[in-house]
């Protein structure tokens, strides 16, 4: 989750401050004349200069308070976003955001007590002192080690000004991403080989389990799953279109919601694989999956290929602050492009990787090709690309791998004689293990481009060249 976090981090340009609790002690003092003052931690003054300095971001309080001792730090510090006896807080958040021209991703917020919960759910990254209410604690993405008053906001800042200061050492286009775990994706790195099991458990726990267990042994990377929300993916003039299942004959969106896993599943599967030591993730195919999906800690967001012009659904993913890895099948150069402006637009920085993909089942040698991988890797230097196939044989998959695929995907089945419409392009289990053998084998073999004569060479250069090298001649054969 720090890894996410550090991600939301670079889009921040305002971080939003309550004052009492959090700017102070929380302590009540009166002046001579009995006008209330408040005691205010030197080091948080430092933290907003710094902010601004090393960050490029600016501070704002929103207070219930009426003291004017807040209204001459804020002056000391050049705190011109000064909000005082607020009442609605989400209002004044919004008010805000509109009239400066940002979007709520691009600001933080700190507070401690009750008329903060709704605030802190706009905003993109939220922190607490360590004496915060539980309630906001419990909310906050982040719970500083100090309490209000005595530094919570420089701690907060601090984190901010690292985490800048990190993603600009590697602006975007560094050749590789950085999952949620920690495990990178790009460049210099083994292939990420995903065993795609999408629906293929036919509704069933035990045979999910199965094809993890399956992938483990193969030495997969990751297993993935697709998640939907059949009333939503399901066109309504196809509910009722009658269909023969393992389940009987039911109609279509009956068949849909049977395949689909729930609550109780996905946390036994989560459990699961991290049990066994493999990553898991899903494509999820609308705004209530994903939703449903941020319950867990999966480690990125795949965006199927059908799903590439669905802004809406690409938008909500982005919020998450999750990597995403976008499919590219059934798809024109102008859409691949559209979608990835859109991105950017959103934040040029995101964690993103691509995926080549033809969405034919099963797809014809003819119709794969591969040297889109390296067409999209010189139109997007940088951005990790890497192969989605849906072909039966497994030579092509690891021809991607050597021809500079980062990561690839195949759908896995326990038999591909199975009922359902995605075994049969489907890899089993003993093809699997083939392929990930093989493409480790592809990734050896490829070594550093550098010539040198091996020691096993020098036996049958002795034995069959006709001048040798005077460094080799006095060399022994081992």
């Amino acid at each position: 989750m720090n890894e996410i976090l550090k991600q939301k981090a670079t889009d921040i340009k305002l971080l939003l401050t309550d004052c009492d609790g959090v700017l102070t002690d929380a302590g009540v003092y009166y002046g001579n004349n009995g006008e209330n003052l408040k005691k205010f931690n030197m080091r948080d003054g430092m933290g907003v200069e710094r902010l601004r300095k090393y960050a490029g971001i600016e501070t704002g309080i929103i207070t219930g308070e009426h003291s004017p001792s807040v209204i001459k730090r804020a002056e000391k510090l050049n705190i011109t976003e000064l909000h005082l006896g607020a009442k609605n807080k989400p209002v004044i958040f919004n008010e805000i955001i509109d009239r400066l021209g940002l979007q709520p991703h691009e600001v933080a917020y700190i507070g401690d007590d009750h008329n903060d919960l709704e605030i802190m759910k706009l905003a993109s990254i939220t922190a607490c002192p360590a004496d915060a209410l539980p309630q906001v604690q419990a909310q906050a993405d982040m719970v500083c080690n100090l309490k209000g008053g005595e530094g919570c906001f420089r701690e907060f800042a601090e984190w901010l000004i690292e985490a800048k200061n990190e993603a600009s050492m590697y602006p975007t286009g560094k050749g590789y991403i950085t999952l949620t775990n920690g495990r990178k994706i790009g460049k210099n790195q083994p292939a990420y080989i995903i065993a795609e099991i999408g629906i293929n458990h036919n509704g069933s726990l035990e045979t999910a389990k199965l094809l993890i267990d399956e992938a483990v042994a193969a030495k997969a990377d990751a297993v993935k799953f697709q998640k939907r929300t059949p009333e939503i993916c399901v066109p309504k003039d196809q509910w009722e279109i009658m269909r023969d299942t393992p389940w009987g004959r039911i109609s279509y969106i009956d068949y849909k919601r049977k395949t689909e896993f729930g609550i109780a599943e996905y946390a036994a599967i989560d459990q699961y694989c991290k049990k066994l030591g493999i990553d898991w993730f899903v494509s999820p195919w609308d705004i209530n999956a994903v939703d449903f999906m941020e319950h867990f800690d999966t480690v990125i967001y795949k965006l199927a290929s059908a799903s590439l012009t669905d802004l809406t659904l690409i938008q909500r993913i982005l919020q998450t602050g999750k990597p995403l890895m976008l499919s590219t099948g059934m798809s024109t150069i102008k859409e691949i492009e559209a979608t990835m402006a859109y991105i950017r637009a959103y934040n040029e920085n995101y964690p993103l990787c691509i995926a080549h993909s033809t969405s034919a089942y099963p797809c014809p040698p003819h119709e794969l090709n591969l040297r889109m991988i390296q067409t999209l890797e010189a139109k997007y230097p940088g951005i990790p690309v890497g192969y989605s196939g849906h072909e039966t044989g497994l030579a092509t998959t690891v021809a991607a791998v050597a021809m500079g695929a980062t990561f690839v995907e195949r759908h896995f089945t326990l038999d591909r004689a199975m009922w359902g419409s995605d075994h049969a392009a489907s890899v089993e289990p003993q093809g699997l293990q083939r392929l990930v053998r093989d493409i480790r084998d592809t990734e050896i073999s490829a070594g550093d481009g550098v010539k040198r004569v091996y020691e096993s060479e020098l036996a049958p250069m002795k034995r069959l060249r006709v001048n040798i090298s005077d460094e080799y001649k006095e060399k022994p054969v081992s």
